[in-house]
């Protein structure tokens, strides 16, 4: 999810069953209201430190992670006290009584979790802005692998990998990447759209796509 970073103003996130477990990219969405991350891979309760910095969060739905434990009182009391402003988990609504005894049951989580220094490293190399030492067909090569991820889900045609070769050498790869994390969320907004929604992005495409074919055509 570490598109998530370049969506500062995103206000509801929905991302259950897609085997997350770093919550990190999320302390920059300040906008963010909804928060759907059922059914995922988040191990350790020290991931919510991220969303404690999100003043407008009212609603996470955390159920069926490793996080949970075998103790849902100790859970639900635990991200309650470190997010007192929820106004629902879980599906649940969360009342006054809760958050006061949040207060005596829940633990306060001060600190983010330790990461273990192999799999951290490897993951900011890829997402490293001007990366030195990283060869820029590598770098280019690990967001497009995401994105094609994502084009296959949804059976996509993938974009063929030739058609960025042809990018000039001074192209920063912070622009490559930009580029491809937007791509890849708008392929993943797509998920949660019904008939009539996709009806309209591709109307809005077409006229779009009509537009840039016309001014290559008077640039020409």
């Amino acid at each position: 999810i570490s598109i998530c970073r370049d969506l500062p103003n995103i206000e509801v996130i929905t991302l259950s069953v897609n085997g997350i477990s770093d919550l990190e990219p999320l302390h920059q969405c300040q906008n963010l209201s909804e928060l759907y991350l059922r059914k995922n891979n988040i191990s350790s309760l020290d991931e919510l430190f991220y969303l404690k910095t999100l003043p407008r969060l009212r609603v996470l739905w955390l159920a069926e992670n490793p996080c949970c434990g075998p103790d849902p009182h100790r859970y639900r009391m635990t991200v309650l006290r470190n997010l007192p402003s929820l106004q629902k988990l879980d599906n649940q609504a969360v009342t006054e009584e809760e958050l006061s005894q949040a207060l005596v049951d829940g633990e306060e989580i001060t600190a983010p979790p330790a990461r273990r220094e192999s799999g951290w490293s490897e993951r900011t190399a890829c997402s490293a802005a001007g990366a030195g030492t990283e060869p820029h067909e590598e770098l280019l090569s690990c967001s497009l692998e995401e994105t094609d991820k994502t084009q296959e889900e949804l059976d996509m045609k993938l974009v063929p990998r030739d058609k960025y070769s042809s990018f000039s050498p001074q192209e920063t790869d912070c622009s490559h990447k930009k580029r491809n994390n937007v791509l890849n969320a708008i392929l993943l907004l797509m998920k949660e759209l019904d008939a009539e929604g996709l009806e309209i992005i591709q109307q809005v495409v077409a006229r779009r796509l009509q537009a840039l074919q016309k001014k290559e055509l008077q640039e020409e």
